[in-house]
């Protein structure tokens, strides 16, 4: 990844962003003026998207609850109809937030249900992204009032309730929009947090950008600046084997599966395409492809044999496959080849609860794509798996835990996708629309991801980008799409990216 990417889209948990606000003000940006800075980007984002109205702002007793005493003043002077209600007490109230609290000088009520009685708007100031337990009644029961009255609602930073680093959610309400500062969080892609956050607007307060840039993150939202630069493309005196050759296993009776990931790596631009299936469908697998080679298998050894033909470049097997000894053996035989592999659908199922031989058997690039349920199954639940991995806690910390306990690329699907990589490093992507929930769309998926690797892409970004690409092509579908629409959906994506890139 081009550095110079990295920073639009990099996620920073909690502690790197109170890392970042320490050396802001180390370098000479009072704390007061942050605060001030804050609350006017939210004060400017209500004015942009509400006319006048009655707003509550609900402020917390920290440096939250102080940037929603700037909003409340910076409305009020706007000739805005302002309420403040404050969780505690205000001469319990210390440092920036003591100081911007002494600035305003209306009434301020408790926080509590009748506090937003007359609302038309809700200002969500009361905990910020370092909260790390559930929310207290009076909070909570003020929050669901606000929920169910359909009053609007403005989080600043996140809303209420909402883990920072996790996304997940310990009694929030859904916000409108979220105003945060510098850079996203985790929890502005991870679910729920995601959708309870609702349009996220990253506000500039004067962070300086060599702070920003000086603290190393490993987390990122999934965009095309991260892996454009990285896409395979053809050369002018390039021919079809210098362009990879992609060999899948395919599957019977279940052979749809296989067909679609075929087409999709091959639409994902690698030069040839084949594959391999039993003896017994090779009518069908051949009277649905074309463009695609289909060989037969009708000995044992005839994978074998297959496999010994260096210029097959990546290698997939999994969807329609079949969870049985045979898939076992021929996922062991491609890791054995130092290829990249591509193990999805029934070829991670085999190794239920036999974790510890997929990760011995993996040399060269590998990439895992389980949805939840494969991922259990691989990993184990709560104490169990390898590394005690777990199916329990949090998506990000579970796709990176087992990346590093496998030694392969995870991507942990869904429609918060984690691509985490060995050495720490994550994706979390956030395009995919609720389209993609239909059958079949993980075998696309894994075609595609697989003709990036044909074409010696980076496992980490092949598997980003592919990701990415599927989300994109389901959206331009829209509804009523099927799987099998997605491959011819990705021309059109990759036209538009070589577009930008001109």
């Amino acid at each position: 990844m081009h550095r110079s990417a990295l920073a639009p889209s990099a996620l920073m948990r909690v502690a790197q962003m109170a890392e970042a606000d320490r050396l802001t003000i180390a370098e000479g940006t009072a704390g007061v003026v942050l605060m001030q800075n804050a609350g006017e980007a939210v004060a400017e984002e209500i004015m942009q998207r509400w006319s006048p109205c009655r707003v509550c702002v609900l402020c917390g007793p920290g440096n939250n609850g102080g940037d929603g005493f700037v909003v409340a003043r910076v409305l009020a002077a706007a000739d805005w109809p302002v309420r403040i209600a404050l969780l505690g007490l205000s001469d319990r109230l210390a440092g920036d937030a003591k100081s911007h609290a002494a600035r305003w000088t209306g009434p301020i009520e408790v926080l509590a249900p009748a506090a937003i009685a007359d609302a038309e708007l809700v200002v969500d100031a009361v905990f910020g992204s370092g909260l790390s337990r559930p929310l207290s009644e009076n909070v909570a029961l003020t929050l669901a009032a606000v929920g169910r009255r359909g009053v609007p609602l403005i989080a600043v930073d996140v809303p209420s309730g909402v883990m920072g680093d996790t996304g997940e959610s310990w009694g929030a309400v859904a916000a409108q929009c979220t105003v945060t500062f510098a850079r996203k969080k985790p929890c502005h892609v991870l679910l729920p947090g995601r959708d309870l956050a609702g349009d996220v607007v990253v506000a500039d307060i004067g962070t300086p950008s060599s702070v920003l840039d000086g603290i190393m993150v490993d987390t990122w939202e999934n965009d095309p600046a991260l892996w454009r630069h990285e896409l395979p493309r053809p050369a002018s005196g390039g021919n079809k084997y210098s362009r990879g050759h992609a060999l899948l296993v395919g599957g019977y009776p279940m052979t749809g599966a296989a067909r679609m990931a075929a087409r999709a790596a091959a639409r994902a631009g690698a030069g040839l395409t084949s594959i391999a299936v039993p003896d017994i469908a090779l009518p069908i697998y051949a009277g649905a492809l074309t463009s695609i080679m289909v060989h037969p298998l009708s000995r044992p050894e005839d994978f074998t044999q297959l496999l010994g033909d260096s210029r097959y470049t990546a290698l997939l097997i999994g969807p329609g496959a079949g969870v049985n000894e045979t898939t076992r053996a021929r996922a062991l035989t491609m890791l054995q080849t130092y290829r990249a592999v591509l193990l999805d659908a029934d070829a991670i199922s085999v190794f239920a609860d036999r974790v510890g031989e997929l990760a011995g058997a993996i040399h060269g690039p590998c990439v895992l794509t389980p949805h939840e349920g494969e991922f259990a199954r691989l990993f184990g639940a709560a104490g169990r798996g390898a590394a005690g991995v777990g199916a329990a806690g949090d998506k990000l910390s579970r796709a990176r835990n087992a990346a590093r306990a496998s030694g392969a690329i995870i991507v942990l699907k869904g429609s918060d996708t984690v691509i985490a990589a060995p050495d720490g490093r994550a994706i979390v992507n956030s395009n995919a629309p609720a389209n993609l929930a239909t059958a079949g769309s993980g075998d696309v998926l894994s075609g595609v991801i697989l003709g990036l690797l044909a074409q010696g892409m980076d496992g980490f970004l092949a598997a980003a980008a592919g990701v990415w690409l599927h989300g994109a092509a389901a959206a331009d579908f829209g509804p009523g799409l099927m799987a099998e629409d997605l491959p011819d959906l990705l021309p059109g994506v990759l036209r538009r990216l070589d577009t930008k890139m001109a």
